[in-house]
C-alpha cells in the first residue's frame, strides 16, 4: 500500500511563505549554496518535517524573526 503524501505547488505569484524552523542559518546557507551552485531549488525542512523546494530564482527577501521567550507572571 502506497503512503499517501499532499503537495502544495505554487506557480509564480506575488506571495510569501511562512516557514518554522529550527536553524534560520542552516536555511540561510541552503539557499545560499543553491544560489552559487546555480541549483534551482533549494529544499528547506521546517520544525513539523514538512518539506519545501524553494526556487532560488523566484526569491525576492528572507526575513527571519527570532522568537522571544514569553514569560508568563511576574518577571
Amino acid at each position: 500500500m502506497s503512503k499517501k503524501v499532499t503537495m502544495r505547488i505554487g506557480l509564480q505569484s506575488v506571495r510569501e511563505i511562512e516557514l518554522e524552523v529550527e536553524d534560520a542559518e542552516a536555511v540561510i546557507e541552503a539557499i545560499k549554496d543553491a544560489m552559487t551552485k546555480d541549483d534551482p531549488v533549494a529544499w528547506i525542512t521546517d520544525t513539523k518535517e514538512t518539506r519545501h523546494g524553494l526556487a532560488v530564482d523566484k526569491l525576492a527577501f528572507i526575513q527571519v524573526d527570532a522568537e522571544e521567550e514569553k514569560m508568563v507572571g511576574f518577571g
